[in-house]
């Protein structure tokens, strides 16, 4: 699946173990472990590059700043506004690839209005910034969104209010997505789609251990417990290295065997200005209503 239609952003070149990317005024090299092959130019000379997130050998890594930059800027996409910036961690708090699973739930989401008679209901787990949250609320529909941290829950908001999303379409909750499924599944409350983007590794607020291989299974397992009686979509996404979109497909194909739809498992695949070459960033798994 490829990601093509962003006009903010775009891959300039890639090469020994980093990317150069634009990101609407400014540009930014960064790592990404995908890109083992030969730059085709040294990416640290690009004229006009505005920081380097440069590693260190003992783990993390800093910016160096080669432009003044602003503190955050704005990004658009389509119709929806994301507020980026430079982070500890090399990370902007936007993952462009990320915009082809929002035009497929976008769709998705389109198609299936009126189905149930109300407006349908996602809930969206590990939900970070909020980037699938907007873009499903701008389609209307009424998004639950769950990270187990509250700074990204703040970044979450802002973005919904520069896209100009009805304070009312997006319920932030701060909570361990486990313990959270556990409490709705006992409330009785029910969602027509459900999406999450778990990480590899992680703790939840109040120390809750996750590690995606031993517990990704059973939460989505979990999970098909609050699908309403005709539910529409369910997403799976990964950044886990060496897992394969198969995988994923196959624990969707395992989980919602019993229910009809079809079931995909892809790469997430952005292009860049070189030729005949395209980044790899992540992979998902979609089970749909047909």
């Amino acid at each position: 699946m490829i990601q093509s239609n962003w006009k903010d952003y775009e891959i300039i070149a890639t090469g020994d173990g980093e990317k150069l990317e634009r990101w609407g005024d400014f540009v930014l090299l960064r790592p990404d472990p995908q890109a083992i092959w030969k730059s085709q130019f040294d990416l640290k000379s690009f004229k006009g590059l505005s920081a380097h997130y440069i590693r260190k050998s003992d783990g993390g890594g800093y910016w160096n700043f080669l432009k003044q930059l602003p503190s955050s800027w704005n990004i658009n996409y389509r119709e929806l506004t994301f507020a980026v910036s430079p982070t500890n961690f090399k990370h902007t708090g936007l993952f462009p690839e990320q915009a082809v699973n929002w035009d497929s739930l976008r769709d998705i989401c389109q198609k299936s209005a009126g189905i149930n008679n109300l407006p349908l209901k996602v809930l969206n787990l590990f939900a970070y910034t909020g980037g699938a949250s907007v873009a499903l609320a701008k389609e209307g529909v009424s998004v639950t969104h769950l990270d187990a941290a509250k700074g990204m829950i703040e970044r979450a908001k802002n973005n919904a209010e520069l896209s100009k999303i009805s304070s009312d379409k997006i319920r932030y909750i701060a909570d361990d997505a486990t313990k959270f499924v556990g409490r709705e599944i006992k409330r009785g409350n029910k969602y027509d789609g459900i999406l999450m983007d778990p990480p590899s590794y992680g703790r939840g607020p109040g120390g809750e251990l996750w590690k995606l291989e031993d517990n990704l299974f059973d939460l989505v397992k979990l999970c098909k417990n609050i699908l309403s009686d005709n539910p529409r979509f369910f997403l799976i996404n990964s950044y886990t290295t060496g897992l394969q979109p198969s995988v994923l497909k196959n624990i969707l194909n395992i989980v919602l065997g019993d229910l009809k739809g079809q079931t995909s498992g892809y790469e997430l695949i952005l292009p860049t200005n070189e030729k005949g070459i395209v980044l790899p960033a992540g992979c998902s798994g979609l089970w749909r209503n047909n």
